[in-house]
């Protein structure tokens, strides 16, 4: 596996360029307010734009963790990010909210230069991340922070945590995460409803992707078939697709190899819309 690991990185070294550690926002002098880009090397018309938010139960990750997603969307066309955001203890999600759409409106003021086109901006999130890219996406005040309008063309959902902390909150097990969910989103269940997409889910206008796996967690699977049978009712395209034995982690692992079926159907909705 290690020698397959480096000659994979190898293969694509010639093909795609990558821009490091990226300051998204000036007025924080932060590490995890840092972006890293991966475009191609051939230049051409701009590119679709994908930026991705990583999970970690919104206490931990980062995203040098991803470098291949980069370079494989990097190697099939596409302008990848992937971008770091605050966190807890230190942090609660209205701040991690406010990273990612800062992040966003870098991007979208900054992606020419790479080779993107800033009027095609898709947000990706595994688990937590998925969480922060429907919640800025729905709750209009993280990009009204920003002063600007919502730049993202679609949403895809990989997996995706916490689309109802309320419910989840006070339905789920208690279990040695519930203490640190509870730091993100405090004690007040008022915060548990603001800090929740669906909540808002008469704000969304764009597409959705929403992938789950078929092992994942219940809650997982519940909220997530929730939220697309509520964005088909409302008429918003929406796509649903669950991937067969891959649990919470597989769902994005899986991603390491440039050939699994999930570029395609990521693909396929961001070539639609």
């Amino acid at each position: 596996m290690f020698l397959f690991f480096n000659s994979f990185a190898a293969s694509l070294s010639a093909k795609v360029i990558r821009e490091k550690d990226v300051v998204y926002n000036s007025k924080i002098n932060d590490s995890r307010n840092r972006l890293d880009i991966y475009h191609p090397e051939v230049e051409g018309r701009p590119k679709d734009v994908l930026v991705f938010i990583h999970g970690g139960s919104w206490n931990s990750g980062k995203k040098e963790t991803y470098w291949w997603l980069g370079r494989n969307f990097a190697d099939k066309g596409v302008v990848e990010v992937n971008i770091n955001y605050s966190l807890t203890p230190d942090y609660q999600y209205h701040q991690m909210a406010n990273d990612a759409a800062a992040a966003i409106k870098w991007v979208k003021q900054n992606i020419s230069r790479y080779g993107g086109d800033p009027k095609r901006i898709f947000v990706m999130g595994h688990s937590a991340g998925g969480h922060l890219a429907a919640l800025i996406n729905s709750d209009s005040q993280f990009f009204r922070n920003q002063e600007i309008d919502n730049p993202i063309r679609g949403v895809i959902l990989n997996d995706g945590f916490g689309l109802d902390m309320h419910e989840y909150l006070l339905q789920a097990v208690r279990n040695q995460q519930t203490a640190s969910f509870i730091k993100t989103f405090s004690d007040d269940q008022e915060n548990w409803k603001k800090g929740s997409p669906l909540t808002y889910i008469d704000n969304v206008k764009n597409p959705y992707l929403i992938l789950v796996g078929g092992r994942t967690y219940p809650a997982i699977q519940l909220q997530s078939k929730r939220l697309y049978e509520m964005l088909v009712a409302k008429g918003n395209t929406a796509s649903f697709k669950q991937i067969p034995k891959k649990k919470h982690v597989g769902m994005i692992s899986q991603m390491f190899f440039r050939r699994n079926e999930v570029y395609g159907f990521i693909l396929d909705f961001m070539a639609a819309n």
